[in-house]
């Protein structure tokens, strides 16, 4: 592999590349246009300054009180205000330009919130509440009005099922950089670490297979030597996760929930963030994120983001750097039709640490120091992607929308290391050395098109969504192992000689072994809202779905195919008060298997239900949302060995469709701005999965990497008076414990609490500090646990500071 360093000239062109595309985005800044009223009018002269200082002046002025963030007017500049005019149009002016608005909380008093970007396109020109803003980036807020997961905007509280976001703000506060951290920092979701270098997915005990870019549903847990899944944040401006069965979004394999990637886009107005960061274990990065019009009209809006991080690790010999670079384009083609195109590729090299540590035989900690590598000096690892994304809507009327999304991505996937695995004895031997390789290219492409409108019939209010979507994903590839000499936990041998895939397979007792996947599935689907009562909403959906899996190896091949499978979804949604909701959901999830019966047919799907019930509520003008949920998940049909058919399939045990388990409990959230100036977003989790079909199971844990208790709490607050330019965050992220793969001993419980402080320096600068573990709890992360090995430790004590800069124009 090239030495990290001998790459720096080619981040640099990709650097500028982005650049390049960044560069046009600050010519030009478009004007949104504001409804004026009527109302008494008031004479102004107020100097130019700042746009916060500008703002305090006039709110002072007009006899109104008016609250926001430092952030959110931070680099932005007003030419004052002087004349005669209303409240609505004095903010008007003031914010012309700026993508604010001010959103109305009583009678004289009001707060400063983003105008979100699918607005814009609208072309909306209301105060902030008229419109269902998806937007998170610039908010300041720990939550949203609006998500777009269940296709089109929804609140949070008329989606009948439990939904989180993970918004821009509180990703930048805590320092989120990939997919893995936004897990564990969200409420009832779980993250597994992987043989390989990627995650697991996990909500509800259940694991989830695909993710979605902008709406579209994408495979990507689907490899047989573990996940290789890794995402970076730094392109995205938020993360929505639905929990619960997702058959209706996804098809097949979707029984834990969906996860929807949204990206970034070009703003209204020329911005530009240059962030800098150092941290612990020589860790260092360099980020540039511009966007902004293109043309004068504003009709042409770009987005790009270069990024760069590299450093070692707490772990010895380990390291790793990346680089991300991304633009995208957004075209107005007319006031009813917008295109949305986008580019990123990502790079990562590194020497990696796989399969973890082992314990002693009878699984006991040897309680090695977290610096311990099993690994050899020419570990490497290479991940290359490369992603495209494309959106088209149409809006026909104020009714009704089409929308056509599609994503593509090529991954290249390769590494080859040594690793030690079996259980030690007290004296460290019994461990054995592997050196094994691995080569795996894919290819994802996915489809999704939709209508959504709403009309009035027969008396009710009714909400349509028509669509279809499909996916393919196809993969090559090959591994090679050799098992070699036997080892010594306390004197690990890190400079064996070198292998590579070659080697390895041409050695005595190496192998070869090529695999290739082929999944394909398509569906249509479709959920109908009618309006029974004032209060009470009923939806109504369902898919049908087509569904082919192939899977070939040196082992016997595995095929399955479901055509037509049908999974329905019912809501009811009560609306209690205006802020208020209740409701109750019931959703289906299939599972294709592809064991054999003894009669070697494919055994049917396991079959999934989810029934949930809740409040929810939106309070403070939107600016918090809240949830309780109680949920049940049963899945049936779940394969069982057939041990009175005999060795009939590839001489062992045939397969029975009558495993059963489930999974209940309940989950309490709550996101947003509680008190002026403190952003919160803490969720709790109750959740007991369990085994009650099953011969050799039966009422046990279902799910071992699924704590029975989770919290997950994290809140910011601006400092008041002469101390507002001071914020303060603190949070855990605290479970239970949880028994490990092979059941010979338990993860014990812990909290992992993590700080924050931050300085506005100037309207430009920004400073931050992030420490993580505060009180250096030493602790296994949730991974494929057991004696023999997978056993990875956590994050020691560490610190990252941060630099940012938002230069005015």
């Amino acid at each position: 592999m090239t030495a990290p360093r001998n790459l720096l000239a080619k981040g640099v062109r990709q650097a500028l590349f982005g650049m390049a595309l960044g560069g046009p985005l600050l010519l030009s800044a478009a004007q949104p246009a504001w409804a004026q009223t009527d109302a008494a009018r008031t004479s102004y002269n107020i100097a130019p300054g700042p746009l916060g200082t500008v703002l305090s002046q006039y709110a002072a002025a007009s006899g109104v009180m008016l609250s926001f963030a430092s952030s959110q007017t931070a680099g932005l500049n007003s030419p004052g205000l002087q004349g005669e005019y209303s409240l609505d149009e004095g903010f008007a002016t003031l914010l012309s330009g700026s993508r604010l608005q001010v959103r109305q909380e009583g009678s004289s008093r009001f707060s400063l919130v983003s105008m979100p970007a699918d607005s814009l396109a609208l072309g909306a020109a209301e105060i902030s509440g008229q419109t269902l803003g998806t937007t998170t980036e610039g908010t300041g807020s720990y939550t949203t009005g609006a998500v777009t997961i269940g296709k089109g905007a929804q609140k949070l509280k008329d989606i009948p099922q439990s939904v989180t976001v993970l918004t821009r703000q509180r990703m930048d506060d805590q320092n989120i950089t990939t997919l893995t951290e936004a897990l564990i920092n969200t409420t009832g979701m779980t993250s597994t670490k992987s043989p390989g270098p990627g995650m697991f997915m996990f909500s509800r005990g259940f694991d989830i297979e695909a993710l979605q870019y902008d709406g579209v549903p994408t495979p990507r847990n689907v490899y047989s030597l573990g996940s290789y899944l890794t995402e970076s944040m730094v392109i995205y401006d938020r993360v929505e996760f639905l929990r619960g069965a997702a058959g209706l979004l996804q098809g097949a394999n979707s029984p834990g929930g969906a996860v929807n990637l949204v990206r970034k886009r070009g703003q209204d107005k020329p911005t530009v963030t240059l962030t800098g960061k150092a941290g612990s274990w020589d860790r260092y990065g360099l980020q540039l994120d511009a966007g902004g019009p293109l043309n004068d009209e504003g009709t042409v809006r770009g987005r790009t983001v270069v990024d760069y991080q590299q450093g070692d690790s707490f772990v010895d010999y380990k390291w790793n750097w990346d680089q991300t670079v991304y633009g995208a384009l957004d075209f107005d083609l007319s006031d009813s039709t917008t295109l949305g195109v986008g580019f990123n590729h990502h790079e990562g090299h590194y020497r990696p640490f796989f399969l973890g540590l082992v314990r002693y035989a009878d699984g006991g900690d040897i309680d090695l120091p977290r610096s311990t590598y099993t690994g050899s000096t020419w570990n490497r690892g290479l991940n290359d992607q490369t992603s495209v994304y494309f959106d088209l809507e149409h809006r026909f009327n104020d009714d009704w929308k089409l929308k056509t999304a599609a994503f593509g991505m090529f991954e290249s996937n390769e590494a080859t290391y040594q690793y030690m695995v079996i259980g030690a004895q007290p004296d460290g031997s019994g461990p054995r050395y592997f050196d094994y390789a691995t080569d795996y290219q894919s290819k994802n492409r996915g489809l999704d098109m939709y209508v959504d409108g709403k009309f009035e019939g027969l008396g009710f209010e009714h909400a349509v969504v028509l669509g279809a979507n499909y996916s393919k994903y196809t993969s090559r590839g090959a591994y090679a192992a050799r098992r070699v000499d036997p080892g010594n936990i306390f004197d690990i041998d890190h400079h064996r000689p070198d292998w590579d895939m070659d080697s390895i397979a041409a050695s005595p007792g190496g192998s070869l072994n090529p695999s290739e996947y082929d999944v394909r599935q398509k569906g249509i689907y479709g959920t109908w809202r009618v309006k029974l009562l004032d209060p009470l909403t009923l939806i109504l959906g369902g898919r049908t779905s087509w569904y082919d899996y192939e899977y070939t190896s040196l082992d016997p091949a595995s095929s399955t195919k479901e055509t037509g499978r049908v999974t329905p979804y019912a809501g009811l949604v009560y609306e209690l008060t205006p802020d208020w909701s209740a409701y109750v959901s019931y959703a289906d999830v299939f599972i294709p298997q592809t064991e054999r019966s003894v009669s070697q047919g494919i055994i049917k799907p396991i079959e999934g239900t989810n029934y949930e019930t809740g409040l929810k509520g939106e309070l403070l003008d939107g600016r918090v949302n809240v949830s309780f949920a109680l949920f049940r998940y049963d899945h049936k049909n779940r394969a069982t060995q057939d041990t009175a058919g005999g060795f009939e399939c590839d001489g062992w045990y045939c397969s029975r469709a009558s495993g059963e388990v489930r999974s209940q409990g309940f989950e309490a959230e709550i996101s947003g701005e509680v008190v002026t100036d403190l952003q919160l977003s803490a969720g709790y989790t109750y959740n007991t999965t369990k085994y009650l079909e099953d011969p050799e199971n039966e009422g046990s844990i279902f799910s071992t990497w699924t704590p029975k208790h989770m919290l997950r709490l994290w809140a910011n607050y601006k400092l008041p008076g002469d101390f507002d330019r001071v914020s303060v965050g603190a949070g855990v992220n605290a479970s239970s414990h949880t028994p490990s793969q092979d059941g010979s001993y338990e993860l014990p419980g812990l909290a992992i609490w993590n700080s924050r402080v931050a300085y506005q320096a100037t309207d430009e600068i920004g400073l931050a500090m992030n420490l993580n573990n505060v009180f250096d709890k030493k602790y296994y992360i949730p991974s494929y646990n057991s004696a023999s090995g997978g056993n990875y430790y956590g994050d020691p004590r560490n610190v990252m500071f941060t630099v940012k800069y938002t230069p005015q124009f």
